[in-house]
């Protein structure tokens, strides 16, 4: 119960929520789906394991959503790119990557991207999609042990990285370096338009 005077416990209590004590206070969740990814995930993974939800589903603090975004927008978090970047500009538990939006999703540069761009996209998170399904029922935890990915999600993966990387460069980048001075050149240049 909320101590202070009567503005203040109105807003801290309110009577309707007695009535449906157990149901979750915030419900947000899509009209149509959801991105889901962990707000902490292990070090070893080569890639960060975004989900898609159905509309039906509630997010807890344990994981970041985005409600509605394009599928294009898994493609992009599903990369090796952007698992680089997390793992410079966001903070760890431990030694597992841990996720900011802030720092990692709201910082994180990306070339305009046409329309054609993100039909391609939205396949290799599409194709992504499907490896993991053929899968079924293997956790995501099983999925994304680097020494049991399973070969087609690995390539799915792999075809991700390659459409997205010939966006921001027209090739493949030969390591993580060329990456990271890539994402911070880009990144430089927005900030400074900004």
């Amino acid at each position: 119960m909320c101590q202070g005077n009567a503005s203040i416990q109105q807003r801290c209590w309110h009577p309707g929520m007695t009535s449906r004590a157990h149901q979750f206070r915030e419900m947000n969740h899509g009209v149509l789906h959801t991105l889901i990814l962990p707000g902490v995930s292990s070090e070893g993974r080569t890639y960060l394991p975004v989900g898609l939800l159905d509309d039906q589903s509630v997010v807890s603090n344990l994981a970041f959503a985005l409600y509605d975004a394009p599928l294009w927008n898994m493609a992009l978090i599903a990369s090796r790119l952007h698992l680089v970047w997390i793992a410079t500009v966001c903070g760890k538990l431990k030694t597992d990557f841990r996720y900011s939006n802030t720092l990692g999703w709201n910082t994180f540069p990306v070339p305009t991207l046409t329309a054609q761009n993100k039909t391609d996209l939205t396949r290799r998170a599409e194709d992504i999609l499907l490896a993991r399904e053929a899968h079924f029922p293997a956790t995501i935890a099983e999925l994304y042990d680097p020494q049991n990915m399973p070969d087609e999600l690995r390539a799915a993966h792999d075809r991700n990285d390659e459409v997205l990387e010939r966006i921001y460069i027209g090739r493949r980048f030969k390591n993580d370096t060329e990456r990271l001075e890539k994402l911070f050149a880009l990144y430089t240049k927005m900030t400074r338009e900004h």
